[in-house]
Formats: structure tokens, sequence, C-alpha cells
């Protein structure tokens, strides 16, 4: 029965991608080309639904739902939809940051390790890993030479006889026994354990939740009320949030000691969203996202982050991290909770992708004054479909031959 289940499922999508697509937003004839390229996007790749932001010179001129919310309800997606949005939680971490260094709570060479009162045990070096390495991916964690240990989160509780899932304090007790894969600072290598440090940091210096520290200092002065962090079971789903189907409708094994180890839909118990917080456990919408990025394009007017800060926060890393083994700058880089690349006369594009098993998002800052946010409820398999409709995105804003003079955001 199961089996059967999954292949409808399958089915189900496939049938909403051919039928006719439902749209929902407001109509505007003279942004066409993210219609059309959203329309033929989702159907070509199967996507069951998507939400898309535009923001121009910080006033938002689109915001449209595409596709299905719930295939099987056929719920259709809202530009307020609320997506788990992956590793696009990365930037309001690292924003939070940044404000508690204004404030004088935290410092960016502070050692991680002694700020949380923790004693490493499985390798010197691991007292030497700083607040900016952590914001540079630069720690010395390499996920590809050994692995991401926010997705260990059975065999971590079995390490300290507790039960599935291991919380984000447990993946950190277990962390202060490994070795790492490079010394500190010494190159980038991208971690979500880095960022699960900096979480708890927050809270550590703040004495509140992670989440709420976000939601009341970074949130709150931008005017975006619709983000909460997620969860990861089916019956944790918030009203307004989408649905999650992983292409071919994946199964894993559940993480969770209540049924553990049975056959569960990769989306909702194969892994555990609420250890990711910091890294990867904001539900957001598209407009919500397009709110937040757009906040940074005048310095001075910024509400959450100064000039200055805002500074740091894209500025090019030292290092193999910001440069090539012969010193040559490189085209783009990874800086604190962003990737830039610059563009020439001071200016950069600024982006972070996003994915989890059923969710694939994008979040994009153009030097020339635009930024969109793009959701999908699927992740396409092995294809990051954020990254295949990045360059798509440009093209369709560059298509654009005059762009309303409407803010959205004022409704």
């Amino acid at each position: 029965m199961r089996t059967l289940f999954i292949v409808l499922s399958v089915v189900a999508i496939r049938l909403a991608c051919a039928a006719e697509i439902p749209i929902t937003g407001a109509d505007n004839p003279a942004l066409k080309p993210f219609d059309d390229l959203l329309l033929s996007f989702i159907e070509q790749h199967h996507v069951p639904g998507a939400a898309v932001a535009v923001t121009r010179h910080g006033k938002l001129v689109y915001a449209r739902g595409f596709g299905f919310a719930d295939v099987e309800k056929k719920e259709v997606v809202q530009p307020q939809s609320l997506f788990r949005i992956a590793s696009v939680s990365k930037p309001f971490t690292a924003v939070a940051i940044l404000q508690l260094v204004e404030r004088g709570k935290l410092k960016l060479d502070d050692k991680i390790f002694a700020l949380l009162g923790l004693k490493p045990t499985g390798d010197p070096q691991l007292s030497d890993i700083t607040i900016q390495q952590l914001l540079n991916h630069t720690g010395g964690w390499d996920r590809g030479k050994s692995f991401d240990p926010m997705f260990r989160p059975v065999d971590f509780a079995k390490a300290l006889n507790a039960p599935p899932p291991a919380s984000a304090a447990q993946v950190i007790e277990n962390m202060l026994k490994a070795k790492l894969d490079f010394a500190p600072g010494e190159r980038m290598a991208y971690s979500n354990f880095g960022y699960c440090l900096l979480g708890r940091a927050i809270e550590k210096v703040s004495n509140q939740a992670y989440g709420d520290y976000v939601r009341e200092n970074v949130l709150a002065p931008l005017g975006v009320k619709g983000m909460i962090l997620g969860k990861t079971l089916l019956d944790g789903r918030v009203a307004g949030e989408v649905k999650y189907y992983p292409q071919g409708a994946r199964t894993g094994k559940s993480v969770f000691a209540a049924n553990l180890g049975e056959k569960v839909s990769q989306p909702y118990g194969a892994w555990n969203l609420e250890a990711m917080d910091a890294h990867g456990g904001w539900l957001a919408s598209a407009p919500d996202l397009v709110r937040f990025a757009s906040s940074f394009d005048e310095p001075e007017k910024c509400k959450v982050l100064n000039a200055k800060s805002i500074e740091k926060m894209f500025e090019r890393p030292a290092g193999l991290a910001g440069n090539e083994a012969d010193g040559k700058p490189k085209p783009a880089f990874y800086a604190c909770g962003w990737m830039v690349r610059p563009t020439g006369n001071g200016k950069a594009n600024t982006w972070h992708n996003g994915r989890l098993d059923g969710t694939s998002t994008l979040l994009v800052r153009r030097s020339d004054g635009l930024c969109w946010a793009v959701l999908f409820n699927s992740d396409a398999g092995r294809e990051e479909i954020s990254s295949l409709i990045d360059p798509l995105m440009h093209q369709a804003a560059n298509a654009v031959k005059a762009w309303p003079e409407i803010d959205l955001f004022e409704n």
C-alpha cells in the first residue's frame, strides 16, 4: 500500500504540472517575463509549486504564487505561502551576529568554544576557532572530507544514551570530541555545523532563544512578521505552509524515537529540522525574504545594521577563502552569510541558495537595485533547481522593458 501511495503521489505531481498551472497574486503585463519563466520552468522540472517576489529599489513590484502548495488537496501556492528556506537561513544568523557585535555583546575574534563555556577534547585546534571563521565557513570542518554533523541525529543521540534525534546541543557535545579537517582559517569549506554554533553564541550573549532574538531584533524592525522556525514532522506544518515533495517521492529511515528506522518521506522525519534552526530552520514567504534582503541597499537607512557592519557582512575574507593560491582575488567568495560576486565600482551581486529534501530556495541581491526570492516545494532530485533558475531569473529581469512604479508592500 505504501508503494502504491508513493507512485500515486509522483503521478499526481506530474499531472498537476502538465495541466494548467494556477497563478495567484497581482498580474502586471510589464512583468510577464517572470510569469513566462516560472510557468515553463515548473512544467519542465515537474515542480508542484513555487513562490516568487521581486523588489526594485526596496519596493515590492512582483509577488506571485504558482502551482500547488498541497497537490492532494489542490491547495494553490499564494504569494505569502511559507516555505522551508533551508540555508537561506544563514544570512539571518549572520545579521544577528553582526548586530550583537555592534552592541558590544560579541567580538569577531572571540573563540567560540570559550564563549560557550565548552572544553573541546578531540582536537587542540578546536579552541582556536573564532566567530569570524564560523561566519566565513573557515572553522576547519569539511563535510566533503568527513561528514555533516547536522545529519547524524541518531548516531549522536545514541552516543549520549539519549532518545533520538539529537538536539543542536547534543550535536555540539559530540563534536567536541571530533578532529578537524583543516586548520581554522586555512581555507573555506561550507559548514552547517559552524552556523549551528553561531546560533548558540546568539543565545549565550543575548539570554534569549535563537528564534526569539532573531524575530525581535532582526525581523520585527524590518516589518517581517510571518517568519517562524519550522518543524520536521507533517503534523507540525503551520497555517500557510506548503507541503514538501521530494522528487521521486524519496523515502528514508525515521530518526525519531517513536518510529525509529521506519520508512518515511524524506522531508518528514529522515532528519531533524529543529536542530538546524540557525543554519537551515526558518520558514518564510518570498516577500519576507526580499524585504529583508533589500534593507541593506541603502546602508545609512538600514534598521538592523549600521553601514560599517553591512560593509563587513559583504567583505572579502583573507587568505584562501577569498583569494586564489597565487593571491589573485576570487571572482566570487563567501563573506558573512552571503555569497558575493563583485561587479565593479564598489558594487556586487550577493546571494544564497538553500536546499533540503523537498525544498529548494534562492535569494538574490543584484547590484542594480533588484532583489528576488524564488521558493520551490520540491528539490528535483540531484538537480539544484534553485541554481538552475538563477541565470534564468537574471534573463527575465533583463527582459523587462519598463518597471512599474508600484510598491506592493503598501498593500
